[in-house]
This record gives structure tokens, C-alpha cells and sequence, in this order.
């Protein structure tokens, strides 16, 4: 669902970028149903999208590595150390950005990784935190899925607006 909304953001803001999705399901399952079915609604297709395990090949040529849980980012970084400094969960992105602020037009999305990325301690990443960590609602009701698009699209347009608050030329 992340993925489908955060290319919706980009397309509406005329941003390029290569995005992919994996996690921790076998490569090739489909969509959850009810995930296809909320986005379909939002004038999002995601009907097509199969899962894909992830891999370190996948990890680090990314500039950015967003994740939906504190157990996610520790499974990237195990899988590709030098990940660590641009691999957050959505959450902890947005409000680290929040706080050093959009990313200026002159500045790199490396530069501005790196800022939010101070201060870090692996050892935050253990446990779960309702304050990084989203839900997944694999298994639940239409309802949890429709909850949960709403949180990720909030948390996206936030995330957009701070990484291209000036009128964007593609990823920097």
C-alpha cells in the first residue's frame, strides 16, 4: 500500500524516482485483497503487485529505505550494514524531518538523510514503539486496511513535502 500511495505523491508532484517494495514474504504473492480494493478506490493499481523478498542487492544502491516497523529497519541492516544511515520507518522519518526541516533545494536527499540520521543509536531500534512502528493489518477487516491507508497517506504527503518542498526536477 506504501508503495502504491507514495507513487501517487511523486506522479502528482511531477517527482521521478525508482521505487520498489519488498519485505519479508516469499517473492511473487499477491496483494492483499483488501489492500487492492481501498487503493482501487483512491484511483490507485496496485492489482498487479507481487511481493519480493528483500536482499541486499535490493538495499544498497537505494538512496532511501523506508520501512513500516523498528523490526524491518533491523532485518535491512542486517542484511546490508551500510544501509544504516538511510534506512528509517516512515514514521521516524517524518518526525526526524519535522524537526531538522524540508530538505533545501540546493541540498542533496544524501545531505539531508544524513542530517536526520544524527544523533541514531542502534539500540533504539530494539523492542516495538507505537511512536516508529505501523500496524499490519494482514488478516484484519477492509476497515483496518482503509485505517491503515490513512495513516500511510498522511505520513506520505508528509514525508513528500519535506523532501521536495520546491518545485521538483526529479530525485537529487
Amino acid at each position: 500500500m506504501a508503495e502504491g500511495l507514495l507513487r501517487q505523491q511523486l506522479v502528482e508532484r511531477d517527482v521521478e524516482a525508482l521505487i520498489h517494495s519488498a519485505g519479508r514474504l516469499e517473492s511473487g504473492r499477491a496483494a492483499a485483497k483488501h489492500g487492492v480494493d481501498v487503493l482501487a478506490d483512491r484511483g490507485i493499481d496496485v492489482g498487479s503487485h507481487r511481493s519480493k523478498t528483500n536482499s541486499a542487492s535490493l538495499l544498497e544502491p537505494a538512496g532511501l529505505v523506508l520501512a513500516m516497523a523498528r523490526e524491518h529497519v533491523r532485518d535491512a541492516v542486517a542484511l546490508a550494514p551500510a544501509v544504516w544511515p538511510r534506512v528509517f520507518t516512515l514514521k521516524e522519518l517524518v518526525r526526524r524531518g519535522e524537526e531538522v526541516g524540508p530538505r533545501r533545494e540546493d541540498e542533496s536527499l544524501s545531505a539531508w538523510l544524513a542530517t536526520c540520521h544524527e544523533g541514531r543509536n542502534r539500540r533504539d531500534l530494539l523492542g516495538q514503539s507505537s511512536d516508529d512502528d505501523i500496524d499490519d493489518p494482514y488478516g484484519q477487516s477492509r476497515k483496518a486496511f482503509e485505517q491503515l491507508a490513512d495513516e500511510l497517506d498522511l505520513l506520505i504527503q508528509r514525508l513528500v513535502a519535506l523532501l521536495w518542498p520546491f518545485p521538483p526536477v526529479g530525485l537529487h
